[in-house]
């Protein structure tokens, strides 16, 4: 099993191939430029952090990733422009998870995972999707839903939801995931399954991460490399261990980040 030690130094070695990358990307809401120019590359295994204080970008890059919302500068997957790969074809490539999931309907969790499979269906008369239900299975065994599968969404806890709605990513079987604060706002329990959940996933071949942390003990833990953002620029990218240093840490956030997780650390000592 490869770990996510052995994967950066795979990284730094340059043992990994392109999978998507951003050239020169620009979205502007009016006037201002909310990303400002930037690029950006992701590769196989890798897991990589977009990290920055609030305002920075990060959600508006990923919402330009899904194609939901205007930019210049080019998106491409193996080379291949995204604008130009129909929607189907590109949600069995990518899956997003947002930051906020909601539910108003009674669906059983075994349901909303389900609707992972719908980009991979072949028309609305096509028959049993064999390969689709043993993703589904394996996606509530891999979440721990399979005892809740029957049960109503709506009786969940948040860290259950959000679990389910990760479950439903895992059987659209994608090759990216592109997560949005992922354990945004669950409990340290929580946070610890999904990122350990997600950190499972990408240990499988030709997989790779994306995803939005505001917590930056997280983005140092699970995360390969990182695009350190500041008022939609990238500030600093490369290894995560390259980019999260005190000095560029304190250019962007404008105090001793690294300093004050020290201090904090102390405290459990």
């Amino acid at each position: 099993m490869t770990t996510i030690n052995e994967k950066k130094m795979d990284f730094a070695e340059g043992r990994v191939s392109a999978m998507l990358t951003g050239s020169h990307i620009t979205v502007r809401y009016g006037g201002t430029a909310v990303v400002n120019d930037l690029s950006f590359r992701l590769d196989a295994g890798q897991w990589l952090m977009l990290v920055g204080p609030n305002g920075a970008g990060k959600t508006t890059l990923i919402e330009a990733i899904a194609q939901g919302v205007p930019y210049t500068g080019t998106f491409q997957w193996e080379g291949e422009d995204l604008r130009h790969i129909k929607t189907a074809q590109l949600a069995q490539r990518i899956g997003v998870l947002s930051q906020n999931n909601a539910v108003s309907y009674a669906y059983t969790v075994g349901e909303v995972v389900e609707l992972g499979r719908y980009a991979r269906r072949r028309g609305f008369l096509s028959g049993r999707d064999e390969e689709g239900m043993e993703r589904i299975d394996r996606a509530l065994r891999m979440t721990g839903l399979w005892e809740l599968r029957h049960a109503s969404v709506l009786r969940l806890s948040g860290g259950e939801l959000q679990r389910a709605f990760l479950a439903q990513v895992f059987a659209q079987d994608p090759r990216v995931l592109i997560l949005d604060e992922p354990a945004n706002h669950l409990d340290l329990q929580y946070q610890q399954q999904i990122f350990s959940l997600i950190g499972r996933w990408l240990e499988q071949p030709g997989r790779a991460v994306l995803s939005v942390v505001h917590d930056l003990s997280l983005a140092r833990r699970y995360g390969t490399h990182a695009v350190l953002m500041h008022h939609g620029v990238s500030a600093a990218q490369g290894p995560v261990g390259e980019v999260l240093t005190p000095e560029h840490l304190r250019a962007v956030y404008e105090m001793d980040v690294h300093g004050w997780m020290r201090e904090m650390l102390a405290l459990w000592e």
